[in-house]
């Protein structure tokens, strides 16, 4: 193959009928993406020390950035006693947040014909494959009568339980980045990865700390840059003790069925028994933005205070918040929320999925009634499963968008603040 330089020298009128600037531009900026290696992420956030009360659980180890996970045992350790919740679980979008790649998770088609991302640049189109050595994503640029340049990355994790969409990362070395096409349930086919303009092969998008945080359960971090992780300390999806914190001391009391002395606290956190403002911590960790970190990224252990790890946008009322991952502030500023004791957990069930958005109503109906709704009169019974659709209707975020087709599609996402909406602001 010609040096890549080279393929610049000749006239390219021949090929592309004397292209104008633009064109050249992006034939150059094309050659250099496919072509220059991935360089290194070196922005750098420097890590705040964890709290002291959660020094033995939180604390990074001396010069790696990895927490201790002594304490830790994983899902299997729960199966045992709580069997139907745990078999529900794994069926849930929390527990396929994140997974290692196969024909099962991941949604795209990989067959011929469906298989390809075109984009608006007529020389660039995407291939994804599945052969017996793994998946792989590949850009491929041609510009006739040059050589053909490619780009070939592995699909290496799976991000997102394919319920909107998924998100594909591979590793490079110790290194984590994000591949460039993503594949989007809606349109059932493969689209530009979110932050990626279209008709660029991009393939140099870090992943950090607080990014995992919130889609799997645990990876330690190394020394900079932010993108570098212990690849054998990865814990994927959402499993127990993201939620209900380290849970070695709770087996060995149940196994040894040694019981809890007056007065003793338990071994595992149930949040359920926590305060309301230490059981919206736990969702908020994931569900209130990416915040700005305070603390190593997985310091924060379910029971403790989330605004010692994580300053995170106002929860004031009203407070402007995007539909995407502020679903706490946005349930924070409704009516419903500050006049009652509701948590997130009053209408939502984590343990296993809910996907039938009419059968929420019946939370609603344990404050209100159907006849005290004002659209009673005209629609009758009729609206009484259809409360979410209404008090919490679907909305375009703004802060996620896919660039595609040179057009930008915005995800629809439910709007968690539950408040009385006019004809125009309903899907």
């Amino acid at each position: 193959m010609k040096h890549p330089l080279r393929l610049l020298a000749p006239t390219l009128g021949s090929a592309v009928r004397r292209p104008g600037p633009q064109k050249v531009i992006r034939f150059v900026a094309i050659l250099g993406l496919l072509l220059v290696p991935v360089q290194p992420f070196l922005g750098q956030i420097p890590d705040a020390p964890a709290p002291a009360h959660r020094a033995s659980q939180s604390t990074a180890a001396a010069g790696s950035g990895v927490s201790s996970r002594d304490g830790y045992v994983g899902d299997e350790a729960c199966q045992g006693c709580h069997q139907e919740k745990f078999e529900t679980y794994l069926r849930s979008a929390h527990h396929l947040a994140s997974r290692l790649p196969s024909r099962t998770s991941i949604n795209g088609k990989f067959t011929p014909g469906s298989n390809i991302l075109r984009t608006s640049n007529p020389y660039l189109y995407f291939v994804m494959t599945a052969t017996k050595e793994g998946y792989f994503q590949s850009a491929v640029a041609k510009f006739p009568p040059f050589e053909t340049i490619s780009r070939k990355e592995p699909f290496d994790l799976v991000i997102g339980s394919g319920r909107k969409g998924q998100t594909y990362l591979y590793w490079k070395g110790d290194a984590l980045f994000e591949l460039p096409v993503t594949y989007w349930t809606e349109t059932d086919r493969w689209i530009n990865s979110p932050g990626y303009p279209d008709g660029l092969p991009n393939f140099d998008k870090p992943i950090i700390s607080r990014c995992l945080e919130c889609h799997t359960t645990y990876i330690g971090s190394l020394p900079p840059p932010l993108n570098r992780f212990d690849r054998s300390s990865m814990v994927l999806g959402i499993t127990c003790e993201k939620c209900h914190g380290p849970g070695r001391k709770h087996v060995v009391r149940n196994r040894s069925k040694i019981p809890l002395r007056p007065g003793e606290v338990g071994d595992i956190v149930n949040p359920a028994s926590l305060s309301r403002d230490r059981q919206m911590d736990v969702c908020a960790l994931c569900h209130a933005g990416p915040g700005t970190p305070k603390a190593p990224a997985f310091s924060f252990v379910a029971g403790g205070v989330l605004g010692q790890f994580l300053s995170l946008p106002d929860n004031a009322p009203d407070t402007p918040a995007d539909v995407h991952a502020h679903q706490v502030q946005q349930l924070s500023s409704s009516r419903c929320f500050r006049s009652s004791s509701m948590t997130c957990t009053t209408c939502h069930d984590v343990h296993k999925p809910q996907r039938d958005v009419a059968s929420f109503s019946e939370h609603c109906l344990t404050c209100h009634s159907i006849e005290s709704c004002g659209r009673y009169s005209t629609m009758g019974s009729k609206i009484l499963r259809d409360c979410v659709n209404c008090h919490m209707p679907l909305k375009q975020s703004n802060q996620i968008f896919l660039d595609t087709d040179d057009r930008q599609v915005k995800p629809q996402v439910r709007n968690h603040r539950i408040a009385i909406y006019g004809q125009n602001e309903l899907p």
